[in-house]
């Protein structure tokens, strides 16, 4: 899977969070709209790269980490 620019600072912010976070924190850590994190999560979370351990909360997977490297 190509991921897009957005796609790939939502990751990068998500390894830098320590917690799960919402879609607010995720934007405020990767410098983008709340509302553009939103509507990616769903296409991540698909293609295994976040988990969401409580809902409307993530964290980046093992595999969403790799992808970063």
């Amino acid at each position: 899977m190509e991921l897009t620019e957005e796609q790939l600072k939502i990751l990068r912010a998500l390894n830098r969070l320590t917690e799960p976070a919402g879609c607010k924190v995720i934007g405020e850590t990767a410098d983008l709209p709340w509302r553009n994190v939103l509507t990616k999560m769903r296409g991540l979370k698909k293609e295994g790269l976040v988990e969401s351990p409580e809902e409307g909360k993530y964290v980046i997977s093992s595999k969403g980490r790799k992808e970063i490297k």
